[in-house]
């Protein structure tokens, strides 16, 4: 999830995103989104993610930004940036660390480059199913990781949601872990991707996110992994023949403040955006399981060889690298995820 952006939407101009976000939430059935520059309240503020129009992130986010404002009176007025627009992934946790972005979405994975225990949520085979995963994500070991990683960065997680669960697209038959040996695989420059290549025998190629596509057409890399809604929206499978559903990770994206907003914000304030947020983020991963159910017939219809897999051999490929000195959590933490659910 992690990533960077979508390669055709760092073109766009300010101007546009506004007009693009207005767009999008007048298709959900709300109020346009206005967003002047400054507001005649206060600053506006900076939402900022990597995905396109089309995915239910973005949706909700303006979902989010109408709610704000109007709980609020106008007080907090919420720009949202969409396609990368102020950089990739990297590049807006570093704006929410310095205050120059005020929220946004980051992968588990990123975050844990500030807090070690964020990166549970999204290790690959850590669940059994996404009932599993949100008995963690709903659980008092989560919140611990949550709450340590808001004092670590400095700033704060507003709520948790279901980025997907992540498959394989290359242009051969996958159907067991040694179908990929050897097989370039594009990953996020994230170190706890990396496990699943190379617990298959796959050489793992980190890529920006707004350069997979090329990478893909051009033969740079022979596949990489992410949700079905990702590889739909992206158009992944226009470069790709085969999507083979391994489900090797349950991934997760947060909703971040940077801690300069969080700190001025009044406890009322805090309490609107918390409330709103969790909202958002659980009606978005309503949104993505719907998603994920129909999209396998969607990408076959358009010629695409989805296949299944044998699960339970990649699994076991993987397990072993779930413990030992070479993860950030330990064997007992490990065991207490694996009680859940």
């Amino acid at each position: 999830m992690s990533t960077d952006a979508n390669t055709h939407g760092r073109g766009l101009d300010r101007r546009r995103f506004l007009l693009t976000s207005v767009a999008a939430l007048a298709g959900i059935g709300a109020m346009g989104l206005s967003a002047p520059a400054v507001h005649a309240q206060g600053r506006t503020l900076k939402f900022a993610h990597i995905f396109n129009e089309t995915q239910p992130f973005h949706k909700w986010v303006l979902w989010a930004a109408e709610q704000i404002s109007e709980r609020t009176d106008g007080r907090h007025v919420i720009e949202v940036f969409p396609n990368s627009a102020l950089g990739g992934e990297v590049d807006i946790y570093q704006g929410l660390t310095l205050g120059t972005i005020d929220m946004g979405f980051t992968g588990s994975a990123a975050a844990s480059r500030s807090y070690e225990a964020m990166s549970i949520i999204g290790a690959p085979t850590m669940f059994r199913d996404f009932d599993h995963w949100a008995a963690y994500r709903d659980s008092d070991l989560r919140q611990a990781a949550v709450d340590g990683f808001n004092e670590a960065s400095g700033l704060h997680a507003m709520a948790t949601v279901y980025y997907g669960t992540r498959h394989t697209t290359s242009n051969r038959l996958i159907e067991k872990p040694e179908d990929m040996n050897g097989m370039k695989l594009r990953v996020p420059n994230v170190p706890l991707y990396l496990i699943y290549p190379r617990a298959v025998g796959a050489n793992p190629t980190p890529i920006s996110f707004s350069e997979v596509y090329l990478a893909l057409q051009q033969g740079a890399v022979d596949g990489q992994e992410n949700p079905l809604p990702t590889i739909y929206a992206q158009k992944f499978y226009e470069v790709q023949s085969h999507v083979a559903l391994t489900a090797h990770m349950i991934d997760s994206l947060v909703a971040l403040s940077s801690g300069t907003l969080w700190s001025r914000l009044s406890d009322e304030d805090k309490a609107i955006f918390s409330e709103v947020f969790a909202s958002a983020m659980e009606q978005c991963t309503t949104d993505v399981i719907a998603e994920e159910a129909s999209l396998v017939q969607k990408m076959k219809d358009d010629g695409v060889t989805v296949n299944e897999v044998d699960t339970e051999a990649f699994r076991e490929a993987i397990k072993p690298y779930l413990v030992g000195d070479d993860v950030p959590w330990t064997k007992a933490q490990y065991d207490e995820v694996q009680a859940l659910g």
